[in-house]
């Protein structure tokens, strides 16, 4: 029975989907001005496992993202590089799907750019003038009236003494000192150069053609209403949104439909880099594309594994602590399983397994094991709890293998269990089962064993290096020997 911390009720409740037949899942994902850094890709990471236990645990989904193309950062490094917006925010929107694909995170159902969204956000802004929700300033832009929304304030939990209030804010970030009315139409100004709409808003009897564009929190309600209409399961990204952006979309969504937004609000916890807050002014602000550099030497599949197993290894909820003596110790981790996966195949694969039945002590043991991982998911996505059950499945399998007693079943049983661990964790490589060897290394490795039989050891060390100058190594344990392709 699956659990979820839920932001809005902080508590971890009940998952009672709206339908069974469909969970409705958005995110909010990138702005796309820049590189992702590491902490957006541990959010991803995390939104990412959420939705394959959702997968796993059989239910079945909906998903939706948006790519946030137009906002006061887009804009303003766009003009700074003196690049066209959407050209300039797609460049950077492909480097963050290739990002994604790396990392093993599938893509949303939909993804789609906020700029396509432009004629559903003025019809849902229209929608909250005519009931009454927001109204047109001075200086041109439409503004929601936050004291309208009786329940403004829920999901974050905010303690309306002492903050400012009545006040207009255009920015599209702002601090939790604001209880502000914020921005859905934002009127165009100098700076934002060609970046504008001109389009039609109705005020009572009076149309009105604005030139500007929306702003950020519309952008979301927008999206949601297109894919999704009044309301979804579950709503997720970092907790650096809850206020204001995602209070700002209940405010929105909830006024326009009338029904509550989202059931459940899952937020991600920060990153800090040896102890200390990310910046580029501590010189600690990470790409993937820093780590690639720095660890050069390592497999880049490798990298990106360890990358998503450093980020899974902390509830998602709390801050993680990322350090490149963490990572490297991951890139440990990481070789552990492929040895695992590899001795595990080597035994089916080398015709020596017995056609003796599964035996039911075995059976029960895998079923256990199971049972415990899915249980820690259901526990709002326990990650660390279910990794540490993996490896201890890891140690359980590999005894087994060396014990020499398996059959053909079990053995397959077990391969089988580690796809199965897989499916959520996605930090598998299982591309070197049955992986067939050129022949012309295969006769280089038959002249080593024959040189190291005739006690040729400088001919015999030769081969070896070899060998390893065309990417294959030769294993001598008490299995016997074997020549491996590096990876």
């Amino acid at each position: 029975m699956l659990h979820i911390y839920n932001t809005l009720t902080l508590e971890k409740d009940r998952f009672k989907p709206l339908r069974q037949e469909e969970v409705k899942v958005y995110f909010c994902w990138p702005t796309p001005y820049n590189f992702a850094h590491i902490g957006n890709l541990k959010t991803y990471i995390f939104e990412d496992y959420v939705i394959k236990t959702l997968k796993f645990l059989w239910y079945k989904l909906k998903t939706t993202m948006n790519i946030t193309d137009i906002d006061d950062k887009t804009i303003r490094d766009s003009q700074k590089f003196g690049e066209k917006l959407i050209p300039y925010t797609q460049k950077y929107a492909k480097y963050f799907l290739e990002d994604l694909q790396k990392l093993n995170v599938t893509l949303a159902d939909n993804v789609v750019p906020i700029s396509w969204l432009i004629d559903e956000m003025v019809e849902l802004i229209n929608g909250l003038i005519k009931k009454w929700y927001a109204y047109l300033w001075e200086d041109g832009s439409v503004y929601y009236e936050i004291k309208k929304f009786k329940k403004y304030g829920n999901l974050a939990h905010l303690d309306f003494s002492g903050m400012k209030q009545s006040v207009r804010i255009n920015n599209d970030e702002y601090d939790k000192e604001n209880a502000a009315d914020f921005a859905l139409w934002k009127w165009w100004k100098d700076d934002d150069g060609e970046n504008y709409w001109e389009k039609e808003f109705i005020f009572g009897d009076e149309k009105k053609v604005l030139k500007g564009r929306p702003g950020w929190h519309i952008e979301c309600s927008a999206c949601n209403l297109k894919y999704f209409w009044a309301q979804i399961d579950i709503h997720m990204w970092g907790i650096d949104n809850i206020f204001p952006h995602h209070q700002n979309e209940i405010a929105q969504s909830e006024a326009f439909t009338g029904k509550k937004f989202a059931n459940y609000w899952i937020h991600g916890g920060h990153v800090t880099v040896n102890g200390k807050k990310m910046a580029k002014s501590a010189n600690n602000f990470y790409t993937l594309r820093d780590l690639e550099e720095k660890f050069s030497s390592v497999k880049k599949e490798d990298l990106y594994r360890a990358v998503r197993l450093s980020f899974m290894n902390a509830r998602y909820r709390e801050s993680v602590d990322f350090s490149f003596e963490k990572l490297e110790q991951n890139f440990t981790n990481i070789k552990k399983i492929d040895e695992a996966i590899k001795k595990l195949s080597r035994l089916i694969d080398s015709g020596s397994l017995s056609d003796a039945v599964f035996r039911r002590d075995l059976r029960e043991e895998l079923q256990d094991y199971i049972g415990e991982y899915i249980q820690k998911l259901e526990d709002d996505f326990n990650m660390p709890e279910a990794i540490s059950i993996f490896f201890s499945f890891i140690t359980f399998a590999n005894t087994h293998v060396d014990s020499g007693k398996l059959s053909f079943w079990e053995a397959n049983a077990l391969l089988d269990m580690y796809k199965t661990f897989n499916e959520v964790l996605s930090i598998m490589n299982f591309d070197f089962i049955q992986e067939e060897i050129p022949e012309e290394i295969l006769e280089k490795f038959e002249q080593r064993n024959l040189a190291k039989k005739q006690k040729d050891f400088q001919k015999a060390d030769d081969l070896r290096e070899e060998l390893l100058t065309l990417w294959y190594k030769i294993i001598d344990d008490r299995s016997g020997s074997r020549v491996e392709k590096i990876k």
